[in-house]
């Protein structure tokens, strides 16, 4: 009786997957791929915000990536936030300042003076936007590359359309390692969802790697306010503040041209990490954006479910059959949706993608009870 009812509840918790996943693939498949033209002339006046933690091993790589952008020199700058870094990031970023002089360095802890806080990404964006000229703000992350084209395709596609907020596409670097494939994997699906949900207007999702917003809308919705207690979020939560005084102005640049490239985390230790920090925002939206909720809810008790009924094999070895058939019916609603997002991003879809989902359900079981009742570390820091 009691394996019926809890076959039952898969069954129900399954469709609504299959459904939300199948929605995703519809949206996704009408988005049209951008490209600047060739007649774009540049207009827009980027300040590009990099905030960095102990990030001397990336933050040249990336510097240079955006310093040898086919832009004008003169219609960027870049400002890097060095967040008590003990590194030497800021000796390397001096370094590229001798340079090249549309480089600025703001070291966050002298303009915090010691002040003990719970956000200090958020806070150092805050701080960097204050010192900014351009209209337009955009941030990405120390350890990320940007393509040549990244600024242009932005000023193109910000002089075509009536927006306010640009979420971007962005990537993993894969070398073919069970870690770095897993990563890019469900990093690349996440991607797949912001690009369709964005586009379709249901609710919203961006990384903080690849995000642009005009600086004057930033300070009318009194920036991180009301979010600056909460440890991540300076990317979601503030889309989701300027959503709401502007519903039609977010958008998503969904072009090749615009893919900005990062690295996975290199431990299954710093990865849970990461994936606890990013669960850790899930509560906000309870009132902020219920559809988001919703739907992250319902992929947890789904993946919750499929955690528990191996176990139950213990009670009746029917369990485990069961178990394998929902796995394989996962993973066909997975792949429908998956694929075209690989195709985007020119990447093969590994084959053995089905032998990861055991791995898949713990993690999102792990990850979403941390983020709410749990403790994690981040570059250094404990954060709650």
């Amino acid at each position: 009786m009691w394996l019926t009812a809890f076959l039952i509840l898969i069954t129900i918790l399954y469709a609504g997957y299959t459904a939300i996943l199948l929605l995703y693939r519809k949206w996704f498949l009408q988005l049209k791929p951008f490209t600047a033209s060739n007649n774009n002339k540049p207009t827009t006046h980027f300040s590009i915000i990099i905030p960095a933690r102990n990030e001397d091993k990336y933050i040249k790589n990336c510097l240079l990536s955006i310093l040898q952008q086919s832009y004008p020199a003169s219609l960027f700058e870049i400002i890097v936030i060095d967040d008590h870094s003990t590194d030497e990031t800021a000796t390397v970023v001096q370094q590229i300042q001798q340079q090249y002089h549309n480089v600025q360095l703001i070291k966050l802890a002298d303009e915090l003076g010691g002040k003990i806080l719970n956000s200090y990404k958020k806070k150092a964006i805050e701080n960097a936007i204050s010192y900014a000229k351009g209209e337009w703000i955009i941030t990405t992350d120390a350890d990320c590359i940007a393509p040549t084209k990244w600024l242009i395709t932005y000023d193109a596609w910000i002089q075509q359309h009536n927006t306010v907020f640009v979420a971007a596409p962005v990537a993993f670097i894969n070398n073919g390692s069970l870690l770095q494939a897993f990563q890019y994997i469900d990093f690349m699906s996440m991607q797949g969802i912001t690009a369709a949900s964005v586009n379709a207007g249901f609710h919203n999702m961006c990384n903080g790697a690849n995000l642009a917003y005009r600086k004057d809308i930033f300070l009318q919705v009194n920036g991180f306010k009301d979010i600056d207690n909460i440890a991540s979020g300076d990317d979601m939560l503030l889309m989701n503040k300027i959503r709401k005084q502007h519903p039609k102005g977010v958008s998503f640049l969904f072009s090749k041209e615009a893919i900005v490239t990062t690295y996975p985390m290199p431990s299954w230790k710093a990865f849970y990490n990461q994936r606890i920090r990013w669960a850790s925002k899930a509560e906000q939206f309870k009132t902020k954006d219920t559809s988001i909720f919703v739907v992250l809810i319902w992929l947890y008790f789904f993946n919750a479910t499929l955690f528990i009924l191996p176990w139950c094999s213990f009670f009746t070895i029917d369990c485990l059959a069961f178990w394998i058939l929902f796995i394989l019916l996962k993973t066909l609603s997975e792949l429908s949706f998956a694929l075209p997002v690989a195709k985007f991003f020119g990447q093969p879809f590994v084959w053995w993608f089905p032998f990861m989902q055991p791995l898949h359900i713990l993690y999102i079981v792990m990850s979403g009870w941390l983020g709410k009742f749990g403790n994690y570390q981040w570059k250094g820091r404990n954060v709650k």
